[in-house]
C-alpha cells in the first residue's frame, strides 16, 4: 500500500510511527525541515521538504498512485486543498484534518465526499468523546465500548480496597466468570497475562465484560464508595471544552474557568443554550477554586494547552479533595510522567486522531481501532470473514503471535467472553487486544 503523509507535526509524526511498523510505502512531506529532521531514523519511511499544495511536489510524490493520502497540518485549508488536488491526481482514498465542528455533520461530509475527501477529522471531537466516558464512570481511568457497548472494557487502578490482589487469574477468570484480564500495567511494564499472573496493588487493569456486570466489575475491585459525577470543573475554554460541554449529560453541572475574557465571550455565545457556567480566571488559583466550591466537585478536567499546567491543576485538585481528574496531555513525553503522579485519565488528541486513521489502512473488516497510551498497546475489532483462519480452528490452536490475546466476541448482538476453547465464526466481531505487536500480523488471521 502506498501512503502519502502530510504534515510531520503532531499528529502527522505519531501517525507515521505508527504506519511505519507496517511494512508500507510512505512517504511524509512537510514544508517545514525541521520537522522533518525530527522524525526518528528508526521510521521506515521516506520524507519530502516541500509545499503540500505544489502540484509538482505531490506528482514527484506518487500522489496520483496513492492508496491512502492523509493530511493532518495545523491548517485546515492546506489540508482540504491538498487532498482536493491528490483526488484530482488519482489518488484512491483522502483523509482531512479539520478544525470546525460544522463540518462534519453528515450534509456536509457529503459536499466535501463530492470534493473528493473522503473522510475528515475533528481531533476535539475524539477527545471529548473521551473525556465524557471517563466523566460517566468516575472510578475507571479508561472506558472502550465495544459494538455499540455489547462489550465493555475498563481500565481501571487497584487500590487497597480491592478483593482480588494476590491471587492467580487462573482462579479469578475461569469459563464461568463474567470478565477477563486482558492486560495488566505494572510501573513501566505491559503484561498480556497467563493463568498463573497475579493482580498487585497499583496494577492498572484492563477488564473485558459485559455492560450487566460493570457493577460487578465494581464491586470487586473495591470501587463502590466512589461518587458519581455530577458537578465537573473544566480549566480552559478551548474547543475541546465546548465538545465536552455540549455532550454532556444532562444530569451533569458543568464550570468552564477561562483566563482569556474575550474567549469567555465567545463561551458564552457558543454555550448559550447550555446549562454550562463561564467563569473568567485562572484554574490554577486556588481562591479562585474555593470560591467556586471544588470541595462539592467530583471530577476536574484541564484542557489547556499547556500539559505542564494541566498536570499540576490537577494535582491541585487532588489535593483540594476532587476524586476524579482528567488531563490533556499532548506531550508524549508527559504522559508517563502524568499516570506516575496519579492523575487519571490522560486524554492524547493526536493518539486518537492517529488511530482513528490507522485503521484506514488494514485490510480486514476492522470496526474500530484505539491505542491505550497508558499501555503502549492496540485495540481493535476485527470481524471473522468467512474461511479465515481463525473460524477454522479453536482460540487455543491458533497460534496468536506473543503480546496478543483475544478479550471477548459479539455474535449478531449479543456480547461473550473467550476462553482457549472457543470457535470463533464467520461474521462474529472479535475484541483482539495487543502488545508490541504489528496489527498487520494479526488481520492476517481475519482475512482470506
Amino acid at each position: 500500500m502506498k501512503i502519502i503523509i502530510i504534515g510531520a507535526s503532531a499528529i502527522g509524526s505519531h501517525l507515521a510511527r505508527l504506519l511505519s511498523r507496517s511494512n508500507q510505502d510512505i512517504i511524509l512531506i512537510d514544508e517545514d525541515a525541521d520537522q522533518l529532521n525530527n522524525i526518528s531514523s528508526d521510521y521506515d519511511l521516506m520524507t519530502l521538504h516541500a509545499s503540500p499544495t505544489d502540484i509538482k511536489s505531490l506528482r514527484d510524490a506518487g500522489a496520483g498512485h496513492a492508496d491512502l493520502f492523509i493530511a493532518v497540518t495545523p491548517d485546515e485549508n492546506v489540508n482540504i486543498n491538498c487532498c482536493v488536488m491528490a483526488h484530482t491526481m488519482g489518488a484512491v482514498k483522502t483523509v482531512a484534518q479539520i478544525d470546525r465542528y460544522a463540518y462534519v455533520s453528515p450534509e456536509n461530509a457529503k459536499f466535501f465526499q463530492r470534493m473528493g475527501i473522503d473522510t475528515l477529522i475533528y481531533p476535539e471531537m475524539l477527545a471529548a468523546r473521551d473525556i465524557i466516558n471517563g466523566l460517566k464512570m468516575s472510578w475507571v481511568r479508561q472506558r472502550w465500548d465495544v459494538h455499540d457497548g455489547s462489550l465493555v472494557m475498563l481500565g481501571i487502578k487497584l487500590r487497597e480496597s480491592c478483593e482480588i490482589l494476590n491471587q492467580p487469574l487462573k482462579k479469578l477468570c475461569g469459563p464461568q466468570d463474567p470478565y477477563h484480564v486482558v492486560a495488566i500495567k505494572r510501573n513501566s511494564d505491559t503484561i498480556i497475562p497467563g493463568g498463573d499472573d497475579e493482580l498487585k496493588l497499583y496494577d492498572i487493569v484492563y477488564f473485558m465484560t459485559m455492560k450487566n456486570y460493570i457493577p460487578y466489575i465494581r464491586k470487586i475491585v473495591g470501587k463502590e464508595h466512589y461518587a458519581d459525577v455530577k458537578n465537573v470543573m473544566i480549566m480552559g475554554g478551548g474547543k475541546t471544552a465546548i465538545r465536552a460541554a455540549l455532550t454532556m449529560p444532562e444530569y451533569m453541572n458543568a464550570k468552564i474557568i477561562e483566563v482569556d475574557e474575550r474567549q469567555c465571550e465567545y463561551l458564552n455565545d457558543a454555550l448559550e443554550d447550555n446549562n454550562t457556567m463561564v467563569i473568567n480566571g485562572d484554574g490554577r488559583d486556588l481562591d479562585l477554586l474555593l470560591d467556586e466550591n471544588i470541595g462539592n466537585t467530583q471530577a476536574f478536567v484541564a484542557l489547556t494547552g499547556n500539559a505542564e499546567t494541566n498536570i499540576l491543576a490537577c494535582l491541585t485538585a487532588k489535593r483540594l479533595g476532587v476524586r476524579k481528574t482528567i488531563a490533556m496531555v499532548e506531550n508524549s513525553n508527559y504522559a508517563s510522567m502524568a499516570e506516575s503522579l496519579d492523575i487519571g485519565t490522560i486524554i492524547n488528541k493526536k493518539v486518537l486522531a492517529a488511530g482513528s486513521i490507522y485503521q484506514m489502512m488494514l485490510d480486514a473488516d476492522v470496526q474500530n481501532i484505539r491505542f491505550l497510551m497508558s499501555a503502549n498497546a492496540d485495540v481493535a475489532e476485527f470481524t471473522a470473514q468467512k474461511g479465515s483462519k481463525v473460524t477454522r480452528k479453536k482460540v487455543f490452536e491458533l497460534g496468536l503471535p506473543h503480546g496478543t490475546t483475544i478479550g471477548g466476541l459479539v455474535r449478531g448482538k449479543t456480547g461473550m467472553l473467550v476462553s482457549g476453547g472457543t470457535q470463533i465464526e464467520a461474521g462474529d466481531i472479535v475484541v483482539v487486544f495487543c502488545h508490541d505487536v504489528n496489527m498487520k500480523k494479526i488481520e492476517k488471521f481475519f482475512t482470506t
